[in-house]
């Protein structure tokens, strides 16, 4: 330890002594070179602070390269300040290339933007759900149709990006879908993952529109693959399509003046005119609707209708006035309406094997 100790000694403070300072100072290269390494270590983190740090850095030991070469004259100064000058440059062409990697097309930089960096979804996760639908963007041109109700089969799930599209039935407006809204999404929470349908509605775009498409299986896949995913998509479905509910519960109160309540099954069956196909059930149900018409209490008749009861009571003989032959009666109550026909209308959509949760008779809205 003691002969060690005195060889750093010696070496420290028997070593070779400047004999005189130089009076001529160093040049402008050298300064600079100084100033660019000392911004370049006062760099910060993350990608963008990795430019900053290894863009001065690099800079800094170029002109270390120059004062070596034309300044200090020294072979050792200008092959160490080339090395670390070039390690900078590998360094930043690794960065570009990062980030030339991780950026998406400008439709999905702008789909993540609106739809998913408010939920603060992971730029990994997003990317794993771009790759799903292999970053194909399709378009629409005006009044073409999407889906064909009856034919169009349900093997895929659409996200409108730009346009707008019209959902009809039996050639009746139902609603609009509007971008970053979901395409099919009651045809895909209606149907089991190994079950297979149709659209029971007809898709038309009344505008120039473009949509992203995942194939029904790959997606299936991934949702089973990634849980975070699978419950983003759950959530994402859930509210578009509470969204297409209220609008049409908002269609029927400006009709109506009825706030119905979206959760009753029989909503879209009994509020329209029944339809020319249906059972001998459906006109068993009218028929039982029309007979509390056919004889209206006095209270629910009109005052031309109501006659003033006599002072004395009529003769036993006599009979009551006969009602009119048919009084158009008013829509009967949600209440009437949630407990008159759900299994009715369970039945019609299974014996047509459609999807349970999208209408089979819709409302003339």
């Amino acid at each position: 330890m003691s002969s060690n100790g005195s060889a750093v000694g010696q070496l420290l403070w028997s070593g070779p002594l400047c004999v005189g300072w130089r009076r001529a100072q160093e040049g402008a290269l050298f300064h600079l070179a100084t100033c660019l390494l000392l911004l370049g270590f006062m760099g910060g983190s993350g990608v963008y602070g990795c430019f900053y740090l290894f863009g001065f850095l690099g800079t800094g030991y170029l002109c270390c390269v120059l004062w070596g070469w034309l300044d200090a004259c020294g072979l050792d100064i200008v092959l160490w300040s080339i090395l670390l000058a070039t390690a900078c440059v590998l360094q930043l062409a690794h960065l570009v290339y990062r980030l030339r990697e991780d950026t998406l097309p400008e439709e999905f930089e702008l789909l993540y933007k609106t739809l998913c960096l408010p939920l603060q979804v992971p730029l990994p996760a997003y990317k794993e759900i771009v790759r799903c639908c292999e970053e194909q963007v399709s378009t629409l041109a005006m009044e073409q149709t999407y889906a064909v109700e009856g034919e169009t089969p349900i093997d895929r799930l659409s996200l409108l990006l730009s346009g707008r599209v019209r959902v009809s039935q039996d050639g009746q407006f139902l609603h609009y879908i509007f971008p970053y809204q979901f395409m099919d999404s009651p045809e895909w929470e209606s149907l089991h993952p190994s079950a297979e349908g149709v659209f029971q509605v007809t898709l038309t775009a009344e505008t120039e529109c473009s949509y992203i498409s995942w194939p029904r299986k790959s997606l299936h896949l991934l949702l089973a693959k990634e849980q975070y995913i699978s419950r983003l998509f759950s959530a994402l479905l859930g509210y578009d399509i509470s969204e297409k509910l209220y609008a049409l519960n908002d269609k029927l109160f400006a009709k109506f003046g009825l706030r119905f309540d979206i959760r009753l099954p029989s909503l879209y069956h009994v509020l329209g005119p029944a339809a020319p196909d249906a059972g001998p059930e459906s006109q068993k149900d009218d028929k039982d609707v029309r007979e509390p018409a056919a004889s209206p209490s006095p209270q629910a008749l009109p005052t031309s209708v109501q006659q003033t009861p006599p002072s004395s009571p009529p003769p036993a003989a006599t009979n009551p006035p006969a009602p009119p032959p048919w009084v158009r009666m008013s829509r009967p109550d949600s209440s009437v309406l949630a407990s008159r026909t759900p299994l009715q209308s369970y039945s019609q959509v299974m014996s047509r094997g459609r999807a349970p949760l999208a209408p089979t008779l819709t409302p003339e809205l």
